[in-house]
């Protein structure tokens, strides 16, 4: 870095786009320049690499800081495999615990299979909004999400996401879902992330609905999950009793540059 100019690369999975900076300090204000999609880069977030460990960290749009993104996570991981880490296994580091990832590279794509830990199934959140009570099944996958598989209109999840987003004090993501009519093993989602809103597909978002899913009986364990994002589809298996969860999903590069971080 010379006269604060940073080199960056922009990373996204499934449309969740990332810009990915090594060894950078980063503050919130300077993660809500970078994010802005007029006068800055342009991004969903910022994640900071620390190569030799190496370790993930993440800031929201907003300048928030979330203990885990699994659409980062596999942007990372294919970031080291093309920056020439020679093992096509890493494990990473995050706020949420240490990540394995498995790497396959196909042209200028990737494929990264993440293991994601185990989820953990909570109370759940009643919201009253719109004049009614809304149920969700919460589950924390390294961060909290609040999951629903009752119909809602595109105008309800617009007006509901960020009431349920900010109830809890520390946030919530919230994911909208419906099981396809006669795919048991295939889930429709649309996912409100605190800090950021709408975004076209949220990893650890689709690791919730997968476990929510499962409790409830609207999937089978120890199968793939399709998770049908905005901007993709994941694949997510939950093992029975443990929980352990294994994503599986694209990362790409879009570009990289020189930005200014003042």
């Amino acid at each position: 870095m010379r006269d604060n100019v940073v080199r960056f690369e922009k990373w996204e999975g499934l449309g969740n786009d990332f810009i990915l900076v090594e060894a950078v300090p980063m503050t919130a204000e300077a993660a809500r320049r970078l994010c802005d999609r007029r006068f800055g880069v342009g991004a969903d977030g910022v994640l900071v690499i620390d190569r030799e460990r190496p370790r993930m960290h993440v800031w929201n749009a907003d300048g928030s800081r979330p203990e885990m993104c699994g659409n980062g996570i596999r942007c990372v991981a294919a970031y080291l495999v093309s920056r020439g880490t020679p093992q096509k296994e890493i494990t990473i580091a995050t706020d949420a615990g240490d990540k394995r990832c498995e790497v396959t590279r196909a042209g200028d794509r990737f494929d990264v299979l993440v293991g994601m830990g185990r989820a953990r199934m909570g109370e759940p959140l009643a919201v009253t909004a719109l004049g009614a009570e809304h149920r969700f099944a919460t589950v924390d996958v390294g961060n909290p999400h609040a999951v629903t598989f009752d119909p809602y209109t595109e105008e309800a999840i617009d007006a509901l996401g960020p009431t349920v987003a900010t109830t809890p004090a520390e946030g919530v993501n919230v994911e909208f879902c419906r099981v396809r009519p006669g795919e048991a093993a295939c889930i429709d989602v649309t996912v409100w992330e605190r800090g950021v809103g709408r975004t076209l597909a949220c990893g650890t978002g689709a690791c919730a609905v997968a476990a929510a899913a499962c409790a409830q009986g609207r999937a089978p364990y120890g199968s793939p999950v399709r998770v049908v994002l905005p901007g993709g589809s994941l694949r997510v298996t939950v093992a029975a009793g443990s929980l352990e969860l294994l994503m599986q999903g694209p990362a790409r590069r879009a570009f990289s540059g020189e930005v200014v971080i003042a």
